[in-house]
């Protein structure tokens, strides 16, 4: 049953979860609020007063467990309610899936003030340019837990906020769960929770693992179909913006269970809406040796949209080289992971932004066509691709979709399943 709040509440109701938009201070009919301080069992409409901090029941099931909130003047709070025996965290992404309910919001699915004492740490699984990645469970699921430090914490926000895009649901984005902060005593732990991939990125399967034919081309359909869907402004109610990542390299994709990659760490990403250019404060661009020639010459074409995906594309080729270079034939072995790595055998493994402006720009070098790829087909038609999105003037790469096309036109060709 439906209980309306304000004049401009809305709300999304399954079996697991109820999310609610609550209009601030405008009451018309409250569920129930219970100071914290003095949780009674008198749980009679009241109206809060803005400032000071309140848990919301349900007037309907007592048992709902609700999100504290700390109303004020003139703000949106967004409740996320679960019932207290809840469902599981599957049910949950499955139910707030656009395609399922509807919704695709990308909002939180947790109630952001106690998720972090909900999960149960269990191991490391990798460390980032702003923070720790961990695996955890929560209602005996994995979860994976991106913590920044305090000193971050203008990253931390940027990433939740860009997480937070209206319809930012999508197969082949990271699926956000919430965010939290955790005071460990020692300092403050700013929580990023997302779906757990065991795989891990696309780096680490790539050093562990070489592909045939077909895994390469679902590997790189799966990414493009991302990238697309990243860069794509999609007008209507709910309004997702266009996003440009600003840091496309394979230690920020991820492979799903079932080989597919989602696009993650989107903590320096652009957004793109009504002509209007929302850019984080962090000025970085990006990964040293994935930058586009235009960002190594430092030159200052970067104000309007276009040129963030053009910057993207050049790094998406980048990414293309590595899983070529990992893939085997009947007719050769792939490389060694250790020759993957774009321009490997002409910067060190941590090369220096002038190191790669002199390769890059200075020699306009590219990474090198393996002769033995001529004796692929499905290699040279892959080269082909990838050859358009590194060129050097960034208005004539491939878009993300033109990409897409060429490779779900590539698997045609070839009988290769769908992604």
């Amino acid at each position: 049953m439906s209980t309306s709040i304000g004049s401009q509440s809305k709300e999304l109701v399954n079996p697991a979860l109820r999310q609610i938009y609550v209009p601030m201070p405008t009451y018309t009919r409250m569920e129930g609020f219970i100071e914290e301080e003095e949780i009674s069992e008198d749980r009679d409409q009241s109206t809060p007063t803005p400032g000071k901090e309140y848990t919301r029941v349900s007037a309907e099931n007592p048992n709902i467990v609700v999100t504290s909130m700390t109303p004020q003047e003139n703000d949106i709070s967004i409740g996320t309610v679960l019932t207290s025996d809840g469902g599981t965290l599957s049910t949950l992404l499955k139910d707030l899936d656009p395609t399922n309910s509807g919704s695709g919001s990308g909002l939180p699915l947790l109630i952001q003030r106690t998720i972090a004492l909900q999960i149960n740490i269990i191991k490391d699984v990798g460390s980032g340019r702003f923070g720790e990645v961990k695996l955890g469970q929560w209602r005996g699921e994995n979860v994976a837990v991106k913590i920044f430090c305090s000193r971050d914490e203008s990253s931390w926000a940027r990433e939740v906020e860009i997480y937070n895009t209206n319809w930012l649901r999508h197969a082949n984005i990271l699926q956000y769960i919430a965010s939290d902060k955790k005071d460990t005593g020692l300092q403050m732990e700013l929580w990023l929770i997302t779906e757990y991939h065991p795989f891990g990125s696309l780096y680490d399967f790539l050093a562990e693992n070489v592909i045939d034919t077909r895994l390469a081309v679902q590997l790189l359909r799966s990414f493009a179909n991302g990238m697309q869907f990243l860069h794509s402004e999609i007008p209507g109610q709910f309004n997702k913006p266009a996003i440009a990542h600003r840091d496309i390299k394979s230690k920020n994709v991820l492979v799903k269970a079932d080989k597919t990659c989602v696009i993650a760490d989107l903590g320096l990403a652009v957004r793109y809406e009504n002509g209007i250019l929302n850019i984080p404060e962090n000025t970085r661009c990006g990964t040293t040796r994935y930058l586009a020639p235009e960002i190594l010459i430092e030159e200052n074409i970067f104000r309007s949209f276009e040129p963030f995906k053009m910057a993207d594309m050049y790094s998406f080729g980048l990414v293309m080289w590595e899983i070529l270079s990992r893939t085997k034939t009947e007719n050769f072995d792939a490389s060694p992971f250790e020759e993957s790595m774009p321009y490997w055998e002409h910067v060190p493994r941590d090369p220096s932004f002038m190191e790669m402006k002199k390769v890059v720009v200075d020699e306009e070098k590219r990474p090198a066509l393996d002769k033995r790829w001529r004796l692929s087909q499905v290699h040279q038609d892959v080269w082909k691709v990838m050859d358009e999105c590194w060129r050097p003037v960034p208005g004539r790469r491939l878009t993300a979709m033109n990409v897409r096309l060429k490779l779900d036109r590539l698997a045609q060709k070839y009988n290769f399943d769908s992604v």
